[in-house]
């Protein structure tokens, strides 16, 4: 009798050690994968807004803009000629 009770504690307490490994497994595996779907979705931002930046902010297509949205409003000037800006407002 003593010998099969001793041959079954450690198989319950494997069994149950088990259950808690298996379970904490899958909520690592679970976070794991929510962060990865996160990072997915930032890298797919970033390279929207790099595009937007780098499509945008090219010295062609802010001169193309301006003629077409701003027309006589900006005019272009030499880094040089540069000073000190007051605002209307201030």
């Amino acid at each position: 009798m003593h010998k099969k009770i001793l041959l079954f504690i450690p198989i319950i307490i494997l069994i149950i050690s088990t259950a808690f490994t298996k379970n904490s497994t899958k909520k690592l595996d679970k976070k794991i994968f929510e962060i990865q779907e996160d990072i997915r979705a930032l890298n797919d931002i970033y390279e929207l807004v790099l595009f937007d930046f780098n499509y945008l902010t090219s010295p062609n297509k802010l001169m193309e803009y301006s003629q077409i949205y701003f027309e006589k409003e900006l005019k272009k000037k030499e880094i040089t000629d540069l000073k000190i800006f007051r605002f209307k407002n201030e």
